[in-house]
């Protein structure tokens, strides 16, 4: 242990992370998938990045909804897979609880990765709202969803998750960690590090609890309305044919929603369920559950959005001649 962390166990200012406890030896082959998963997500959302700014036909709500996606899926998986490799590859386990934002810090990791994580459900709400008006307003969609409006949207989800992941790091900054500078996890999860405090860090579990309903519970709630509406509006049509078309047009959108929330979901139940879940297996989930989206959002999108899937082969198509 560093000289610092005996003179003041109760503030350390370096944590250690364990990256996943109990598959040390494995950690190199551990690193493969994630690796992968990496730099799928960063090639994939580039590529949309590139597609829709290249595109001008793709300027429309929709697609601005779907760049901010990209974004905010490129900042939260660049928010843990460095620092995670570097424990895999190099065994890079010391984080600094507190420093400057120029400098990876513990307390900034949480705040990232928490509010990346926010951000992303906010945008599957407006992108649930943009499919809403799309199919049962479709004469109003271009009036009621302006340029002005999309950016408006965008800045609100920014504000919200900013404004309400905020506190953790300042929660978590308060408390006296006398036991133990070790996090069992491979980045800074603000539950790892508050559980860690020999202290009554009920404030910051209510407050986490408060946050996970206001976001993640409130946008499902409001994404399984506008769904409600859409299905009503899709099996009022009268052909079957224009239901398939119609329910084509937010498929996309459906199935990113499935892989963001449903394991999100099934790993709440396992954290306060699964007891007798070993660690190892919680820790691999969590990884795979925040670095999933970013890796697959891309892929549905480019595979199950025509009008994407089409610019994308007729860019290539175009260098490539």
């Amino acid at each position: 242990m560093s000289d610092s962390n005996k003179t003041d166990l109760s503030h350390p200012s370096t944590f250690i992370l364990l990256g996943i406890p109990g598959l040390e030896a494995d950690h190199v082959w551990i690193s493969i998938p994630f690796c992968t998963m990496y730099v799928t997500a960063i090639l994939g959302n580039f590529t949309i990045l590139f597609v829709v700014k290249r595109e001008p036909s793709l300027h429309g709500p929709m697609y601005y909804f779907l760049c901010m996606l990209a974004i905010t899926d490129l900042g939260l998986s660049t928010s843990i897979v460095p620092k995670m490799l570097s424990i895999f590859w190099f065994n890079a386990r010391e984080i600094d609880f507190s420093a400057c934002l120029t400098q990876i810090a513990c307390l900034t990791q949480m705040y990232f990765i928490h509010c990346f994580s926010a951000m992303e459900s906010g945008l599957f709400l407006a992108m649930a709202m943009d499919r809403y008006v799309a199919i049962c307003h479709p004469l109003r969609h271009s009036t009621i969803l302006t340029n002005s409006l999309v950016a408006k949207i965008g800045l609100a989800v920014v504000l919200r998750s900013g404004m309400l992941v905020l506190p953790y790091p300042f929660l978590a900054r308060q408390w006296p960690y006398c036991r133990t500078n070790i996090i069992p996890h491979s980045y800074c999860a603000h539950i790892a590090v508050v559980n860690l405090a020999c202290a009554d860090t009920r404030v910051s579990s209510y407050y986490g609890l408060f946050v996970l309903f206001c976001v993640k519970g409130l946008d499902m709630v409001f994404v399984a309305l506008s769904y409600i509406q859409i299905l009503r509006a899709i099996f009022s049509l009268p052909t079957k044919d224009a239901r398939r078309k119609t329910f084509g047009t937010c498929s996309s959108h459906l199935c990113a929603i499935l892989a963001f929330y449903i394991p999100g979901l099934f790993i709440s139940l396992i954290q306060r369920f699964g007891h007798n879940v070993p660690l190892h297996f919680h820790i691999l989930i969590a990884n795979v559950y925040l670095l999933m989206p970013p890796m697959l959002n891309p892929i549905i999108y480019g595979v199950r959005t025509k009008q994407i899937r089409g610019r994308l082969l007729r860019l290539l198509t175009h260098e490539g001649v």
